[in-house]
């Protein structure tokens, strides 16, 4: 696995997180600086690529619909991309990549939105893998005799 910055694990769970529980850990932010869109949030398609195998040969797997934005929050550019149609999500995502990007806000939204949504998102990846586990078959071979 590659070595992920900072602001690409932050992006991360911003992009995988539900709109409901950012909205909710933003909340607990209190009053957030004003902001103005350089790009309002837009819907659009991505070509998703894959490879045969993992390694071979690169073919277009199809597109996905993702939404984007690039806001500019106390002279710092944010953006938000996330997969879907949500409007609201991608301007969450955009307006908190800002705040992470400012000294005086970067540890409050660290701690009170990012923490919060990736322990969410771990918590969600447990349950679906114990899901998994216990729908789990094992298999055998029986030899006949010779």
């Amino acid at each position: 696995m590659k070595h992920q910055t900072e602001r690409q694990a932050w992006m991360e769970i911003l992009a995988k997180s539900s709109v409901v529980n950012i909205e909710r850990q933003v909340q607990t932010l209190g009053k957030l600086p004003e902001y103005s869109f350089l790009r309002s949030p837009e819907i659009g398609l991505t070509m998703l690529r894959g490879r045969a195998g993992g390694t071979g040969e690169v073919f277009n797997l199809g597109e996905m619909t993702i939404t984007r934005c690039v806001v500019k929050i106390l002279d710092t550019i944010g953006f938000g991309y996330v997969g879907g149609r949500s409007k609201r999500h991608a301007e969450l995502a955009a307006v908190c990549d800002g705040l992470l990007q400012q000294n005086e806000w970067s540890f409050t939204v660290q701690n009170q939105v990012i923490q919060p949504l990736q322990t969410i998102i771990q918590q969600k990846q447990e349950q679906q893998q114990r899901q998994t586990e216990a729908t789990k078959v094992e298999f055998f071979t029986m030899l006949r005799g010779e």
